[in-house]
């Protein structure tokens, strides 16, 4: 495996299964980012995605490798695709279903115009998937070789023709939106394909898609992509999250995490503060909740049309769509503390 090449202290990292047999290993340096482990892993076992475990503590991709403090780490790989279970794939507004069975082959049934018949592509699907995403018109494979299959409705990702030369080898995940497609490639690259009013056409922010995006998040017309620097880019619709410009100088270290609902994004930063953009009634403005999003935010989850955040102390913060959970004023009493978790 290649070494970073970069002065620093170096540090020798063992990644293991949790059964404890290697994965693979080599040297890197303290200054050196977690996503450079993620991606040894990736490349270990094309097609999957993971967590990488510190003891009991999950590592972020963000994480500088010398806050570990030890010459030699051992880290668990926790591999979160392939698990040997058959798995039912759809949409709340699809017309068709994918299901992936234990021997890797996937059965489609459904409108056959928007992914029930799988039947041009159907050689391809006979073993060896990982990963299947559905985006309501179409579906998108992911195999353990790293190829990428798609079917459905051609306008709307199920076409990736003129992107398939990129899609043979290295994707390790694929996210969709309402009408597209994105992939992640082991190298932190992205590709995308689809409607491209609605992020099939990521040209003007290719630039900064060629390498380091360690997370790529999906609303219903728009992305996020997180890099390994902390920054994010985005593209997409305008108007619902896909600009991004009203916050960018917010956007370029530190960001964490990025969650989307139906038309907006929100950021968390490794200060605990969060930054929202996109359509402002599905939560792209926080102003009536600012003065409590600056600090102490461990988590923010997103509903069709609203935001709802964690912070360190137990309480809750709500905001976005006040019929969809965005006005939570009603039940304020009761999310003052004692909250370990929200979910949609």
């Amino acid at each position: 495996m290649a070494s970073s090449s970069s002065d620093g202290i170096p540090l020798l990292v063992i990644l293991t299964d949790i059964s404890g047999q290697e994965i693979t290993k080599g040297t890197w340096h303290g200054h050196c980012k977690a996503h450079e482990l993620f991606q040894a892993a990736y490349k270990s076992k094309p097609g999957f995605l993971c967590k990488l475990l510190h003891g009991k503590e999950e590592l972020s991709p963000q994480r500088d490798l010398a806050s570990l403090c030890q010459s030699v780490v051992r880290l668990t790989v926790v591999w979160l695709r392939g698990d040997g279970q058959d798995k039912l794939v759809a949409t709340h507004h699809s017309r068709a279903f994918a299901a992936i069975k234990s021997d890797g082959s996937v059965v489609t049934w459904g409108d056959a115009d928007e992914g029930g018949d799988s039947s041009q592509v159907e050689h391809r699907l006979q073993e060896g998937v990982v990963q299947v995403v559905g985006n309501g018109l179409a579906f998108a494979a992911v195999r353990s070789d790293g190829s990428v299959v798609t079917w459905g409705d051609s306008d709307k990702g199920g076409d990736s023709s003129h992107v398939e030369h990129r899609l043979q080898e290295d994707v390790v995940q694929v996210v969709g939106n309402e009408t597209v497609f994105a992939a992640v490639r082991s190298d932190g690259s992205v590709i995308t394909w689809g409607d491209a009013d609605y992020g099939g056409d990521s040209s003007h922010v290719e630039h900064r898609l060629q390498e380091d995006v360690v997370q790529v998040v999906g609303n219903a017309w728009a992305f996020a992509a997180v890099r390994s620097d902390g920054s994010v880019v985005t593209w997409g619709d305008d108007d619902e999250g896909g600009d991004s410009s009203i916050v960018e100088h917010r956007l370029q270290e530190g960001v964490v995490q990025v969650v989307g609902n139906g038309a907006a994004f929100a950021a968390v930063k490794s200060d605990g503060s969060v930054i929202a953009w996109g359509n402002a009634d599905f939560g792209g403005d926080t102003s009536r909740v600012e003065h409590r999003l600056q600090e102490g935010v461990v988590q923010v989850v997103g509903n069709g049309s609203a935001f709802a955040a964690v912070k360190s102390d137990g309480s809750v913060i709500t905001w976005g769509d006040a019929d969809a959970g965005g006005n939570s004023s009603r039940y304020e009493h009761r999310l003052q503390e004692g909250i370990i978790g929200v979910v949609s």
